[in-house]
């Protein structure tokens, strides 16, 4: 029975703030509602966010590179399993109980060796029909004993390994003696006494008598001292030599040269080798053990990831493979973007500064309490979005909500969100390549890919000093990612301002957008903190313009 998946709560690509805080907000908010909801995180966590969840003592949001269908979406328990030591009469009991045509075999340590078939078994019948060397199999007289339903009637060494051939003894003590050899095992049925004393005179190592035949105390004495093995078993002797070809262990019909997958290998990437090989069933290992089995079938429907976005709803944004997953829900308040479903979805869409704010507010609206450590998430996430109340998106709904979380939370809102806009204002060592892709964001503005990144900071000349640096890796990521442009924003908490940063083409649209001669690589822009209100918009006006 395969366990229920969890519903990703995530937010977009390169994660700021908001994106991270309202994930876990919203995340709780779900499973406070009965839903197996799980925050989760598209990539790496900031300073400033960092700051918010160690002052809070919560932990960072599961990572998801991508939500390609993977193996570990397809995977079936493996409830049956054989130890390589076994014996193939139990290997064929395991296969009849259970209905399976293939069993994974495992080593003491549990470790995936091999796998046999019903194919493998079926070849092993057709070499049954003669009697086997067993001297090769390891097996000892206590395997076949076990095997045959046998009972020890005069005891040797129980324990030691087979050294000759299973021998059947018919007819006169001259044919006997052309027919045993040393070493041997000999199955005889119930005949006389000179007869299976001609037989111990062969020196044999065991002597089996089928269908509980009658045994001679002389014929016992002298087994005894010769320290040989004699068994009794219920079966007659065509069953009984059958049955100790059976006893045979797996690992010696077993398949080694094993295909097996992993849990994280795409589903994409494996069906090519699954179309060449074309095995009934595959093997999952991890770290050297057997973790579960897939088969062709199971690759026609695989069980898609059901996601939630929070914080954005274009697919540029999205984490990687959003096309595969199944969008459930979408909670945000920038524009709305290019995600299409197959079915109706539940949206919340406000026009806020802020995603925390919709979810703090959906909290409530459902009477759900909100911790004090998730109300100082979704605090620090307004605080972030709105740069403590400064920027032009924040809205009275936005600073009552942060009022009323700060109260939850225990915190004051000027203190608290200074010290964590400090956190998250100095580059550090950053370098130029990830300056350009902070919280990077792409847009679709008419006929033109856009990247818009952003770096809020209390010394803006830290980061223009790398300015030359900075456009080397924005030009970098426009050529290997095939944008048309590339901007960043160096956004200053204090004095409420923004250089931007572009390369790329059209530069014309940054003169029409913004009023500015941009034939050099930046322009500053007083009162603009905003990318969502005071940068995507007037590129929008622009491209109109300028087409």
């Amino acid at each position: 029975m395969k366990k229920a998946k969890p519903i990703y709560a995530i937010g977009h690509r390169n994660p700021d703030t908001d994106s991270i805080c309202s994930a876990i907000g919203y995340a709780h908010l779900k499973q406070a509602m009965g839903e197996n909801v799980v925050a989760a995180r598209a990539g790496k966590v900031n300073e400033e966010t960092k700051y918010a969840l160690n002052y809070f003592h919560m932990e960072k949001p599961r990572l998801i590179t991508d939500l390609y269908p993977r193996v570990k979406d397809i995977i079936l328990d493996v409830k049956t399993v054989v130890k390589e030591t076994e014996s193939l009469r139990r290997l064929g009991e395991v296969m009849r109980e259970n209905d399976l045509k293939s069993v994974p075999v495992v080593n003491k340590d549990e470790q995936l060796v091999g796998i046999v078939t019903v194919s493998d078994l079926a070849r092993r019948y057709f070499k049954e029909l003669s009697m086997q060397n067993l001297a090769d199999t390891g097996i000892s007289f206590r395997d076949i004993v076990k095997v045959i339903d046998g009972e020890i009637i005069v005891h040797g060494d129980e324990g030691s390994k087979v050294r000759g051939n299973v021998r059947i003894a018919a007819g006169s003590k001259e044919m006997i003696a052309e027919v045993v050899q040393a070493h041997d095992i000999v199955l005889i049925g119930d005949r006389s006494a000179e007869t299976l004393l001609a037989c111990l005179d062969r020196d044999i190592d065991g002597m089996i008598v089928t269908g509980n035949g009658r045994i001679s105390p002389e014929v016992m004495e002298a087994a005894e001292a010769a320290q040989k093995i004699i068994i009794s078993t219920p079966y007659d002797t065509y069953t009984c030599a059958r049955l100790i070809n059976q006893c045979v262990p797996v690992k010696r019909i077993m398949q080694k040269s094993l295909v097996s997958f992993k849990p994280l290998d795409l589903l994409s990437d494996i069906k090519g080798t699954m179309d060449e090989h074309n095995f009934r069933n595959y093997p999952v290992v991890e770290n050297g053990k057997l973790i579960g089995l897939i088969s062709k079938d199971m690759m026609m429907l695989p069980e898609r990831e059901r996601v939630i976005l929070v914080d954005h709803n274009e697919r540029g944004q999205a984490v990687e493979g959003i096309e595969e997953a199944k969008v459930l829900e979408i909670i945000d308040h920038h524009r709305l973007g290019g995600i299409q479903t197959s079915e109706p979805i539940f949206t919340r869409q406000e026009p806020v500064g802020c995603t925390a704010t919709i979810v703090a507010n959906m909290h409530w609206h459902r009477d759900v309490d909100i911790p004090p450590s998730i109300a100082g998430l979704l605090l620090s996430a307004i605080l972030s979005d709105t740069v403590l109340f400064k920027s032009p998106t924040c809205t009275p709904y936005d600073k009552k909500t942060a009022e009323r979380l700060a109260e939850i939370a225990g915190v004051d809102i000027m203190d608290y969100g200074m010290a964590m806009l400090k956190a998250g204002s100095g580059i550090g060592d950053m370098s130029p390549m990830e300056i350009a892709k902070n919280d990077m964001k792409e847009f679709q503005i008419g006929d033109y890919r856009i990247i818009v990144s952003q770096i809020s900071v209390m010394d803006t000349q830290e980061v223009m000093s790398m300015e030359a640096d900075l456009i080397h890796a924005m030009s970098t990521i426009c050529k290997k990612e095939g944008f048309d442009m590339s901007l960043v924003m160096v956004t200053d908490i204090i004095e409420e301002g923004t250089y931007l940063l572009y390369t790329g083409s059209p530069k014309t649209l940054i003169g029409e957008a913004f009023h500015k001669d941009a034939s050099g690589t930046n322009i500053y822009l007083p009162g603009v903190m905003s990318r969502k209100k005071q940068i995507i918009p007037p590129l929008s006006e622009a491209v109109k313009r300028i087409n």
